[in-house]
């Protein structure tokens, strides 16, 4: 059984001897968010969406795997390591068009995939029509996503542009190595692209037992971060934690009365084949918990848009 620590000795920890970064396994990270998404629809409110989901991260999966080893240049690497940035910021990152070619295979995917609903084939499909003949305005749409500021009309389609721009980006981030990532970073942010969290994840086994990783929802890094620490504003004093009562288990929401803001913490002891995005789509439950109790979440789930 796991020990919990309390407050004091997690801070004393030697955490030189704790992986500071969890890189994403090109191999497994989409077939097994697949798989957790179809295990979370069971009985779930929100099971049709997470199917679809399955279906669509399915297709990430294959195009993940199909990809080759990324080239990352050597120049961009020297240059964020001398100013502790992440080095695959969106904001300064040309997007190779590759990332387009992404988007119209999962797009196919999803149009050929039996299960998928009418509705969303045929948001598919406007998108592919669009990818074909007008794809500048599926670059400013990316612009919008990664910026987060999407138009409402474009809701229905984030999620499928999202995907793909995942797909390249873990692409991008499993050709990294933890020697090219900056030991210091900004906080809060992906010390690999610099996106924020979309939730943690107290992890199991090896070293990493009991340790807390943050999780980045577009590149699949995960990087650790003390436990008791508000992953928002850094403060350590105002950290509490809530869940619904007779709930799933290995689920919470650690909120932080500084900011008045919350991240979902899961702990993989209690369910170990768990991913922090397939999850976080399962309990929005807590999500209105947390609204009515006055909290706001720190940062959203990139495959569920107009969230409050």
């Amino acid at each position: 059984m796991q020990r919990i620590l309390p407050r004091g000795e997690i801070e004393s920890l030697d955490h030189t001897s704790i992986p500071r970064l969890r890189l994403p396994v090109r191999a497994s990270v989409f077939a097994d968010r697949a798989a957790r998404l179809r295990q979370l629809a069971t009985d779930n409110p929100a099971g049709a969406y997470l199917l679809l989901l399955a279906h669509l991260v399915d297709g990430q999966h294959k195009q993940l795997s199909a990809l080759p080893a990324a080239a990352l240049p050597a120049e961009v690497l020297a240059t964020a390591q001398t100013h502790g940035m992440p080095p695959l910021l969106a904001s300064g990152w040309k997007r190779d068009p590759q990332w387009l070619s992404i988007l119209g295979s999962l797009l196919n995917h999803m149009i050929n995939t039996p299960g998928v609903p009418g509705a969303a084939q045929q948001v598919c499909q406007d998108l592919l029509n669009k990818a074909q003949s007008t794809p500048q305005k599926l670059e400013d749409l990316a612009d919008a996503l990664l910026a987060e500021q999407l138009p409402e009309q474009d809701g229905a389609a984030a999620p499928f542009v999202m995907a793909a721009l995942q797909v390249y980006w873990t692409h991008l981030a499993c050709s990294l190595t933890e020697e090219q990532l900056s030991v210091i970073s900004p906080f809060g942010v992906c010390p690999s692209c610099g996106s924020l969290p979309v939730a943690s994840v107290v992890r199991v086994g090896g070293r990493e037992d009991g340790c807390r990783y943050m999780c980045c929802p577009r590149c699949s890094v995960e990087w650790h971060l003390v436990r008791v620490t508000c992953s928002h504003c850094e403060d350590t004093k105002s950290v509490a934690y809530h869940a619904i009562e007779d709930g799933p288990e290995g689920i919470k929401a650690e909120s932080c009365d500084k900011c008045h803001t919350y991240r979902k913490i899961f702990y993989q002891e209690k369910q170990l084949g768990l991913d922090p995005v397939a999850d976080d789509l399962a309990s929005l439950a807590l999500d209105v918990l947390m609204g009515e109790e006055g909290y706001s979440r720190a940062s959203g789930n990139p495959l569920l848009w107009h969230q409050s």
